[in-house]
């Protein structure tokens, strides 16, 4: 049985108790032993113990029953968001935003609240202030796409966009100090469009346009093999932004 040498501990005491699941030590439906046997045997905390566990059971392979214990739900996890976030370009992140937001836009303008459409407008109006950096805009940017999807009532949605953030916001940064300009009216009335169709209870609308919207960043960022674009080229390119 290994024992955890590096930090940090936690990431290493959940991969170690991966490892024990995978080998086959306990089956699917068994219980793990408690907290005093697994600290030892791991040569780590019972605090440790317990974030290792909470990593496994935040990717579905262990399971915390009150008053009953911990036990094996799953014989192996898919990888962690973020490492297969790292090794994402920012088209594979788009396409994942695609198929994120259209839905949510759907359902936002069939179940959107008075006080979705006010964090709605109140982010739009945000967004069109915040043309001061690159790095405010597209945080502004976010939270706009974000009160969308929160409009949806579909905590999972939010979840995965959140998820997709970090990736998304390094990106998005990247590309508009490449292209150089950001935020102008075009794309404003662009999200402020998108607005509307939620706000008019229009579901097909609303999803057509952020659709629309987010393929054509795709398209930006993904130019034809046959002729690759420069930074002259991108900077040229007039479409909306996130």
């Amino acid at each position: 049985m290994g024992q955890v040498r590096r930090e940090p501990l936690g990431d290493q005491a959940a991969r170690l108790l991966l490892d024990r699941i995978r080998s086959g030590e306990w089956k699917l439906g068994d219980k793990l032993p408690g907290e005093t046997t697994l600290a030892p045997q791991l040569g780590v905390g019972r605090s440790t113990v317990r974030e290792a566990i909470r990593q496994l059971a935040g990717r579905g392979v262990l399971a915390t029953r009150q008053g009953s214990g911990v036990f094996v739900t799953a014989l192996d996890a898919p990888e962690d968001w973020d490492a297969v976030l790292r090794r994402s370009d920012i088209v594979t992140v788009i396409e994942a935003r695609i198929a994120i937001e259209v839905e949510a836009a759907f359902l936002a303008a069939e179940r959107r609240t008075p006080a979705d459409l006010a964090a709605i407008r109140a982010a739009l109006a945000d967004r069109g202030r915040r043309t001061g950096s690159i790095e405010d805009h597209v945080d502004a940017d976010t939270a706009f796409h974000r009160a969308i999807v929160a409009a949806s009532g579909n905590s999972l949605l939010t979840d995965l966009f959140d998820g997709f953030t970090p990736r998304s916001r390094a990106s998005m940064i990247d590309m508009l100090r490449l292209r150089g300009t950001f935020g102008d009216d075009i794309d404003q009335d662009t999200h402020a469009a998108l607005l509307a169709a939620v706000a008019d209870g229009d579901g097909e609308e609303a999803a057509r346009r952020s659709r629309a919207h987010l393929l054509a960043i795709k398209k930006w960022v993904s130019p034809s093999p046959a002729s690759p674009a420069s930074p002259a080229k991108l900077a040229s390119i007039d479409v909306p932004e996130r």
